[in-house]
């Protein structure tokens, strides 16, 4: 697996709740390249309890759309909306079953709409949970000049 680096890091005020890696009260997600799959590894923690002993499913939902994003940025190359998202769980996420496991990958393109499949899965290999996204892709020019998108190879300066 190739780390993917987070470009948004150095933008100041830059407090995305599922990645940015100065919100305290976030996710903190990492991401990484696999093949045709993007990947993060989330360690779970207590204040994403939702009753005893198990995850939020709320919580769960968001970590699967911050996965799906990043698809569009690493593998689109740019910034895009959720349009929507379903989640089907499989599986209650224990709070001790960690790290967890998101991999998603794109399926396919319907004119500027990305679409994209999730997976959560716990320490154990289980899948506790099934998703499908449809992410509105902006064209490249307006997400760098609307958003200061950078350049795809951004996401990847290690390589």
């Amino acid at each position: 697996m190739k780390e993917i680096n987070n470009p948004f890091a150095k933008i100041p005020d830059y407090r995305c709740f599922g990645c940015s890696p100065l919100n305290n009260d976030g996710l903190r997600m990492k991401f990484f390249e696999d093949g045709e799959d993007i990947v993060s590894i989330w360690n779970i923690r207590p204040e994403f309890a939702g009753y005893v002993n198990v995850m939020h499913g709320g919580v769960q939902s968001t970590l699967i759309d911050e996965t799906a994003s990043w698809v569009v940025f690493a593998k689109i190359g740019t910034m895009g909306y959720t349009k929507k998202l379903t989640v089907e769980f499989k599986k209650s996420v224990y709070m001790d079953k960690s790290p967890l496991e998101l991999r998603a990958r794109l399926t396919g393109m319907e004119g500027n709409i990305a679409l994209i499949k999730i997976q959560l899965r716990n320490s154990e290999k289980e899948l506790c949970a099934e998703a499908s996204a449809e992410f509105f892709t902006l064209p490249i020019p307006i997400a760098q000049k609307r958003f200061k998108f950078p350049d795809k190879t951004a996401f990847f300066p290690f390589h």
